[in-house]
């Protein structure tokens, strides 16, 4: 029954890769808990969802090239729901199960049921969600009871964690890094991926602040660079004002030797490139008619995108080496590349 189940889905199997069953009823926080671990939106969230039977789907992540999966029940809580076939599809590929809880919910019978049936061969940890809605006295008995709840369903004391609330609807980072602790003692592999992932995650959100300032410089790059002999000594001026504008907001400070290992890691042929590349582009603006007006505009073009390559590859670069680290090159060229590509689609 399990294996057609899966295989019927068109899922990969998923004893390849570190399994956590989201246990909880509607509304316990589990998309918005998914959210905070992985940095997907909502709708990324939704729509990754792929039914496993008619009331248990599973989440893959990253989508392209899985290496964990979420497993979701829906239907706990609900007028008659039976959980003997997503116990069945389940219990049996699951690495750990996360029991999400509304502090604000004393009623979990229906997700005790299901404890009391898989918690006591599989590891659980505890997840406590909305209790900062609750005053102090409400918030300790409700924690209380539901550890107690929890711990005799599963026959054992279990580890837990809480997790607060942000203004904009997510969990704070106090809570999810306590959250990611408890993960890396119980199933190492799981927190390893989340910790990657948050940090890929910070360095997205980090750029995002920054990203329209570093459009701002290509864009002067870009319309500099469509008028003769003045884009030659502007484009290099925007772009070194930018990158030493990168550096003061990550902190840092452009010397020769981080220049350099930033160059060596972006790579040769690229970093030589923008020279090369400028040079040959100002000689054909000088060609009558086909100078002043194919190879201006696709001079532009090539600046606006180059400039805005460079600072997104310096900006990860900068946060990574702000963190004590530096990017690996192959890392790194695949920022500035993909930053690249981006622009020239939408060119």
């Amino acid at each position: 029954m399990q294996d057609t189940t899966m295989r019927t889905t068109g899922l990969p199997q998923p004893a390849a890769v570190p399994t956590l069953w989201l246990l909880g009823k509607t509304g316990a926080g589990k998309s918005s808990l998914i959210a905070s671990l992985t940095g997907l939106s909502d709708v990324a969230i939704g729509n990754g969802f792929q039914s496993c039977t008619k009331t248990s789907r599973a989440l893959d992540f990253p989508p392209d090239a899985p290496v964990m999966r979420f497993m979701d029940t829906r239907g706990l809580g609900e007028v008659g729901y039976d959980p003997a076939e997503d116990i069945a599809a389940l219990a049996g590929v699951t690495h750990m199960i996360l029991a999400v809880a509304r502090l604000d919910d004393p009623i979990q019978g229906e997700v005790l049921d299901v404890l009391r049936r898989v918690g006591r061969k599989a590891p659980v940890l505890l997840v406590a969600t909305a209790g900062d809605l609750l005053g102090p006295e409400a918030h300790a008995r409700s924690l209380r009871l539901l550890r107690q709840d929890y711990e005799e369903a599963v026959g054992r004391a279990l580890p837990y964690v809480e997790l607060g609330h942000t203004p904009a609807g997510g969990y704070t980072a106090e809570g999810m890094n306590a959250l990611v602790d408890k993960l890396s003692t119980l199933l190492p592999e799981v927190a390893d991926i989340l910790a990657k992932a948050s940090a890929a995650d910070a360095e997205a959100a980090r750029f995002a602040a920054l990203r329209p300032r570093v459009l701002t410089f290509a864009g002067v790059a870009g319309t500099t660079d469509l008028v003769p002999a003045v884009g030659a000594f502007s484009v290099p001026g925007v772009q070194l004002t930018m990158m030493n504008w990168l550096a003061g907001e990550y902190g840092a400070k452009w010397s020769r030797g981080l220049m350099m290992r930033f160059l060596t890691a972006l790579g040769a042929g690229t970093a030589a490139r923008y020279a090369a590349l400028f040079g040959l582009r100002q000689l054909g603006k000088f060609i009558p008619v086909y100078g002043q007006t194919i190879v201006a505009a696709a001079s532009g073009t090539v600046s606006f995108g180059t400039t805005y390559a460079l600072g997104r590859a310096g900006a990860y670069f900068l946060f990574h080496h702000m963190n004590g680290a530096t990017p690996s090159p192959d890392a790194l060229r695949s920022v500035y590349a993909d930053a690249l590509r981006r622009e020239r689609d939408k060119a």
